[in-house]
């Protein structure tokens, strides 16, 4: 079945931008314009691909359908670059990734994207749960903890990112005042990024051998993490890369030196698209191995 290119440009806008008349606006046309470009493709497919409401959705139909037209639109664009056409527009490419990847290391790796004509649609998840974005469609890569690869996939290992459980000396000498122990730990208030955050919960067992559910506050932010350390909240798991440097100055402290966890990440692309993301991997495993620990040089895991 072909599709027109018109017709699954304007189902993207209206996606991406939530409404008719922002989607008009993106592509410079009228509003009744990107109307009657969408029920044209509805009568093509035969079921309704957009719920209007505010913001406008996407059914299961139309989200099959925007999957496919952003495959269309990286591959043709990929190869306009190959042919050095002139005129080259920008792709939008969704992927998963985790929020500390996006802070520590992840952003040298999207401005060569960005350099290469990529737009990005960024779903910020767990990096115990973001492949999931790639085994429902949803996205075309994952940042990930996950080491299976995903089916119809290639998994490249990226290396590791190493957490320290932080916090400020006044909040030590409050609460850990006779060290960090199993009791002390069960009272004193800990951060929690959301409910599927486990690094808190994950360095106790690992470090103490025991199951504790800490009193915690709850601060879905990367940066509020280190924010809410420093300002003596609570303590949490930090990426060392963010408070190596407060860690240095003694403004934040270890809870038990030494004792770290390491999260392994791998990069995970959709086979159908790898060759037009190719140099978005490359960057991606560059920039990694700038920053993160323990890489290792691997070909792609293929299922």
């Amino acid at each position: 079945m072909h599709f027109d290119p018109s017709h699954l440009a304007a189902l993207a806008a209206i996606l991406r931008s939530g409404s008719l008349d922002r989607a008009a606006r993106h592509l410079n046309v009228t509003p009744s314009a990107i109307s009657q470009r969408l029920k044209a493709l509805e009568d093509r497919v035969g079921a309704v691909l957009v719920v209007r409401g505010q913001p406008a959705t996407a059914t299961e139909a139309g989200e099959r359908l925007l999957r496919h037209a952003e495959e269309v639109a990286l591959l043709e664009d990929a190869l306009a670059r190959d042919l050095q056409l002139a005129g080259v527009g920008q792709a939008s490419l969704r992927l998963a990734v985790n929020a500390d990847s996006l802070a520590t290391w992840f952003i040298p790796a999207m401005a060569q994207g960005a350099r290469d004509g990529l737009l990005f649609d960024l779903k910020i998840d767990d990096q115990d749960h973001s492949a999931d974005w790639l085994r429902r469609g949803e996205v075309r890569a994952a940042v990930s903890s996950d080491a299976d690869p995903v089916q119809g996939c290639d998994c490249f290992f990226l290396g590791s990112l190493t957490y320290v459980a932080t916090a400020s000396p006044d909040f030590m000498r409050r609460w850990f005042a006779e060290g960090v122990t199993a009791h002390s730990l069960g009272v004193a208030p800990a951060m929690t990024y959301n409910a599927k955050d486990r690094l808190q919960t994950q360095w106790i067992e690992t470090t103490f051998g025991i199951a504790l559910s800490p009193p915690t506050h709850w601060l879905a932010s990367t940066n509020a993490f280190v924010e809410a350390a420093l300002a003596g909240l609570g303590w949490g798991m930090n990426p060392d890369l963010l408070v190596r440097e407060h860690l240095a100055s003694g403004r934040l402290v270890e809870l038990r030196p030494g004792s770290r966890l390491s999260v392994p990440l791998y990069w995970h692309v959709s086979r159908s698209t790898a060759s037009s993301l190719a140099a978005l991997t490359r960057a991606v495993r560059q920039a990694a191995a700038e920053r993160l620990a323990g890489v290792k040089r691997s070909e792609p895991v293929e299922r």
